[in-house]
Parts: C-alpha cells; structure tokens; sequence
C-alpha cells in the first residue's frame, strides 16, 4: 500500500492542478459504502497536511474539494442503502463483517443523527454508517445536516497532524485558536441537540 501512496503524494506535488480533484477523489472512496475500507485516506490525508505546510499545495483548493468528496460519499452511501434496503446487508463483503454490520446497525438504532456525525469519525463504522441510515430510512434532510456539519470538520481534522506536524503548533496563531474553539463548541451543541430529541423519542414512547 505504501508505494502506491507514495506514488500519488508525488503525482499532486508534481501536478498540482490536479491535487484537489485527485485528494477529493480519495474523499469520496473513503466516505463511500463499502469502497471505503479499502481506501487509505487516513494515512494519505495526514501526509497531505505535510505538503500544504511545506507550500506544495494550497489549503483552500483541498479543503473545498476534500470536503465536497466527503460529503458526496455518504450521501451516495445513502441513496444507496435507501434504494437496496435490507436486501444490501445480504451482499458478499457485508455478510462477511457480519458483527460489524451489527454493531453499526445497533449504534444507528440507539443514536441516530449523533451516531451519523460521529460515525465518520469512527474507523471501521465510517463507510458503513450513512448505508444504514438509508436502509432503516432516516429522513433525508436530518442526514444531509449531520453528513455535512461531521464532513466539514473531519477533512480538516485528518489534514492537520501533518500540518502541525510540519510547521508546528504556533502555525495556528489566533486564528486557527478560534476556528478550533468553533469546531469544538459545534460538536458541543451537536452531541446536545441529540441527546434532547433522543430523550424526547424515550418521553413519547412512554406515553
């Protein structure tokens, strides 16, 4: 695996026209249903933070088409567990991560538009989440909320170990103090709207 990331570090460095498009190609495989866990934007991300810090590429052009690639994938993950429904858990490579379909399909099932947020978050359970969102039918508009609020946050995440990395923490200065407060007190307010329309669900079903 190594080599051929290797190989495309070198490709956007000497190509930079065709970093964004190519960084938020690798986006949309990690975010999308099944494809994305074979694709290693964990590792390529973080190195990619390494070339913006040296000046190779620009942070606005990948950011824009990293998260854009993000978004897009989880919600073509959707339409397409809404089309297929239940029938898409019987498919070859599901049926063989059979309990971490399981545990995904429980994680959905106990928390909704949280666990749709931080699913991206969440290694193994990222490509798997928005699937089951359209399977067990979660209203579209409460998912494209939560698919671009956790993909606004996550691309840029994974993008700054090797920023920090390469310029170190005061690269940050004032303003990327603040934008770090900001994304922090989103996730804040995210995980508190949850939990009040999850209490709100247990309320009604106990009466």
């Amino acid at each position: 695996m190594q080599p051929y990331i290797d190989q495309i570090l070198a490709f956007i460095t000497l190509h930079q026209d065709w970093a964004g498009p190519i960084i938020g190609l690798i986006s949309f495989g990690e975010s999308l249903l099944i494809v994305g866990l074979f694709v290693p934007a964990t590792i390529l991300l973080p190195l990619t933070g390494v070339l913006i810090a040296n000046g190779s590429l620009d942070l606005t052009t990948i950011c824009v088409w990293g998260i854009a690639g993000a978004v897009l994938g989880d919600a073509v993950s959707y339409w397409i567990g809404h089309a297929y429904g239940p029938a898409l858990l019987r498919s070859r490579i599901l049926t063989k991560r059979r309990r971490t379909v399981a545990r995904t399909r429980l994680l959905f099932y106990r928390y909704g538009f949280l666990a749709v947020f931080a699913g991206r978050f969440m290694g193994a359970f990222r490509s798997l989440i928005p699937g089951m969102a359209g399977i067990m039918k979660m209203p579209q508009g409460r998912f494209q909320l939560a698919n671009v609020l956790s993909g606004v946050i996550w691309f840029p995440w994974l993008l700054m170990p090797g920023y920090l990395g390469a310029r170190g923490a005061d690269a940050l200065g004032a303003a990327g103090s603040a934008a770090i407060l900001l994304v922090l007190a989103l996730v804040l307010v995210v995980v508190v709207i949850s939990r009040r329309r999850q209490r709100s669900r247990q309320i009604l079903k106990n009466h």
